[in-house]
């Protein structure tokens, strides 16, 4: 499963899936209930176990806490291939090695109980599992607020003169205010914005009809919020329908920004302990995609807070919301940051280009690949320069410009005859330095001679487990090994990222790689889904990569592994995933089964198996490799840069 660069996750919940990101959950109707599907034919046969029933359930565990709607997935094992089951009446299939995963309806209720009965020919095991559901401050009546939708949440700071959006979930029909501390009411009013669409990841065929556009539930309420400073706990938000009320707080303290510019410095490194990226991720909305990556010791003028979210003014035009704790608030007084660029120089290499940008501050800046090579946006920032040196004359290079697009807003163009390999920008003082590696040289015949490959078997921490408790770090370090084999055997150099079963953290991994001069890099995982999503019409194979020019390496990655496992086709996309970030090298993540799915697990648990995904895994790496030696790595960049 894929490790998501934020707080560790439970296998299955939410947080654990990739797809978190990628699905949402299915609307609000009963549930469909899918034939179990025919064994997959690309992998090997699960083995049949014998011996008496008895019921695990590996997920959800007992107690857990599910935000979901009318229906969810339970996946476990009963011990034997030759067992019955049956939840809460239903039967559920198993699977020769006793496995056994179940998409089963819920009640409109906080606490959900199944019944699990295993019967076969030598005994009978039964086992009582319970979840809970989010509750609700609920009257007798039905009317009801829920506490958990009330946005905003925690610390909020915000110019006096900015209106601040307020929303929460209630009773349809119900009368909703915010009322401060003063007694001024705040009304809401119900959001008539419909309900979004479904995206499953594989739809089935019929299932265009659940795609249409659904009405508002009528239970969101919305409003808004200017020049009020609020102290937590002294605002309560209150529904009320004809005699009846109900109230909770409201969780947000909210403060007013003062006129006086406050201006921040970006560190990732917070414990001081030298282990991160010195990258701070930007954002165009508080939960929105990776779109800037500022290095340690870039400046911006804060202009607001949503809880662990800061929002920071980047230039006139343009905000980016960044890590509250990757901000360094400078002594009140420093003047924001605004930076005149000076002539540039181009440096040729051997195996890179260096191109200096001459700053008199660290301002914000953003790195675009672009059909004709790379682009730097400067944000806060003049141009005054003159000149731009070029060296030696160098057949790669097709020009360098600069032009400044808006009064704080300058772009350099770093014009290409080829695409890069990779690139990488940097501070040295105020000065911004940007390397651009070459393409390396390739084989035609032999491509993976003599090439350095980084392959990284993801996780711990986190990881999804399958329902006969394979822990997926186990299963991705065993096809990582086995990748290892074929790729040295084929006269490549392999850095393994993990060894062993210690935690290794995201900038480790790929540090471990950038310092390793690999010329790619490659993260091996295997995928679960969301709480709430139908897993048998939802899952298959998937590589993801983030920049434009890795997409290439995806494609030849998904391509062999479709042929190697004959799983379904989830297809390539870009992801804002850690393990992709890396621009120096070309850089996937496949997600090359799932860990839920029987079939899947036990795949994974054998040789066979474990060969099989590892031979996929080789073959696509080759074909990219063969790829670029064929067309004398001048493929161009695919399209637009991902923050176009």
């Amino acid at each position: 499963m894929t490790a998501l660069p934020v707080a560790a996750r439970r296998p299955g919940a939410a947080a654990l899936g990739l797809l978190a990101a990628l699905v949402a959950p299915l609307p609000a109707q009963a549930p469909v209930r899918r034939p179990a599907p025919a064994p997959v034919a690309g992998l090997p046969p699960v083995p049949l176990v014998r011996g008496a029933p008895r019921v695990t359930v590996l997920y959800p565990a007992r107690g857990q806490l599910l935000d979901i709607r009318d229906s969810t997935f339970l996946f476990g094992s009963v011990g034997t291939g030759e067992a019955r089951l049956a939840i809460n009446g239903d039967p559920v299939r198993v699977w020769p090695n006793g496995a056994w995963l179940a998409w089963v309806p819920v009640p409109d209720d906080t606490l959900v109980r199944f019944e699990l009965v295993a019967e076969a020919a030598n005994g009978r095991d039964m086992l009582v599992h319970q979840v809970r559901r989010p509750a609700r401050r609920q009257r007798p009546g039905g009317l009801w607020v829920d506490a958990a939708s009330v946005r905003p949440r925690g610390r909020v700071v915000v110019p006096p003169e900015e209106w601040l959006p307020l929303s929460v979930r209630a009773s349809p029909g119900a009368a909703v205010v915010l009322v401060l501390g003063d007694g001024t009411r705040v009304p809401l009013v119900p959001d008539p914005t419909p309900e979004p669409l479904p995206d499953p990841v594989r739809r089935a065929e019929g299932d265009e009809e659940r795609l249409a556009p659904r009405p508002s539930a009528g239970d969101r309420y919305v409003g808004l919020l200017r020049g009020r400073a609020i102290a937590a706990g002294s605002a309560r938000l209150v529904a009320r329908r004809g005699s009846d009320s109900v109230e909770v707080p409201w969780p947000a303290d909210l403060v007013l920004l003062d006129s006086l510019p406050r201006v921040v410095r970006f560190d990732d490194d917070t414990g001081g302990r030298g282990d991160t990226d010195s990258t701070t991720i930007g954002r165009p909305t508080p939960d929105g995609t990776y779109t800037w990556f500022f290095p340690t010791g870039t400046r911006a003028v804060l202009t607001g807070r949503r809880d662990d979210m800061v929002r920071v003014r980047l230039s006139r035009a343009a905000e980016a919301w960044v890590p509250v704790e990757d901000v360094w608030e400078l002594p009140r007084g420093t003047p924001p940051p605004a930076a005149t660029l000076g002539s540039l120089t181009l440096a040729p290499g051997a195996d890179r280009l260096l191109l200096r940008l001459p700053l008199d501050q660290r301002v914000p800046f953003r790195v675009d690949e672009r059909a004709d090579g790379l682009a730097v946006l400067l944000y806060g920032a003049r141009a005054d320069a003159d000149r731009a040196r070029t060296g030696a004359t160098d057949p790669w290079v097709a020009g360098l410009g600069w032009s400044q697009r808006a009064a704080d807003e300058v772009e350099v163009v770093l014009a290409l005859r080829r695409a890069p390999w990779g690139w990488r920008a940097r501070w040295r003082g105020t000065d911004l330095l940007l390397e651009v590696r070459r393409p390396p040289v390739l084989e035609a015949r032999r491509p993976l001679r003599g090439r350095r490959i980084a392959i990284d078997a993801g996780h711990p921490p986190a990881g999804a487990t399958g329902p006969t408790g394979l822990r997926e770090r186990e299963a991705n370090l065993a096809v990582a090994r086995r990748v290892q084999a074929l790729l040295e055997r084929a006269g490549a150099t392999v850095q393994m990222i993990r060894q062993d079963d210690r935690p290794l953290a995201l900038p480790e991994r790929t540090l471990a790689a950038e310092r390793a001069g690999a010329d790619l890099l490659v993260s091996i995982h295997n995928n679960a889904l969301p709480d709430g999503v139908e897993p048998f019409g939802n899952s298959g194979t998937s590589v993801f990569h983030f920049w434009p020019s890795h997409r290439a390496l995806a494609e030849a990655l998904q391509a062999a592994l479709l042929r190697r496992l004959g799983t379904a086709d989830l297809g390539v996309a870009r992801a804002d995933l850690h393990m992709v970030r890396p621009s120096w090298m070309p850089s996937a993540l496949t997600e090359g089964l799932f860990m839920m799915l029987p079939e899947h697990e036990a795949a994974l648990r054998s040789a066979a198996g474990q060969q099989r995904y590892a031979e996929g895994v080789v073959a696509g790496i080759e074909a990219f490799l063969r790829q670029r030696a064929a067309e004398g790595a001048e493929r161009p960049l695919s399209g637009p840069g991902p923050t176009r």
